[in-house]
């Protein structure tokens, strides 16, 4: 096992790991930094449960190693909150249109479409289920979803 020095920043947060040189950042984010909101479902970059922000762009965290992400800032569910605890906006539509039900992908939803308004891909209904189409809900909120994306998208414009 060849380990690397990895200097990752987390939500804001510096830290330099020793990692084994073929570590994913999902594993690296859930194991070494505790940050269980990225989850591991399909663990074959499939699902989307593992959707995370690097340097302002969504990635799939299980399919990316941890030393790509070397000296880049690294965006999970558990860093869009406002400082003053206030839900970040698309978390608050989610919950305002029902866009979740067990869950278990909300938080890879969630970093999708946040991505998905940031990146302009929110102009229709057709645009949002195309780029939100490799995150998966095994509950079928994609109604919720839809509906929740299109609320900050509207009020992004």
């Amino acid at each position: 096992m060849k380990t690397i020095a990895v200097n990752l920043e987390v939500n804001g947060t510096g830290s330099r790991l020793e990692l084994d040189s073929r570590a994913t950042l999902l594993d690296t984010l859930r194991e070494r930094l505790g940050l269980h909101g990225a989850k591991k479902g399909c663990d074959h970059g499939q699902c989307g449960a593992c959707t995370v922000h690097v340097n302002g762009r969504r990635v799939v965290s299980c399919l990316t190693l941890a030393v790509q992400a070397h000296g880049k800032k690294v965006t999970t569910i558990e860093g869009i909150a406002e400082a003053d605890g206030r839900l970040h906006p698309m978390q608050q539509a989610f919950l305002d249109h029902d866009g979740l039900q067990c869950g278990y992908c909300t938080p890879g939803q969630i970093m999708s479409a946040i991505a998905c308004v940031e990146e302009g891909h929110a102009g229709s209904a057709d645009e949002i289920r195309e780029y939100m189409s490799g995150n998966l809900c095994r509950c079928g909120a994609y109604v919720g979803i839809l509906a929740a994306i299109q609320d900050v998208a509207a009020r992004r414009r």
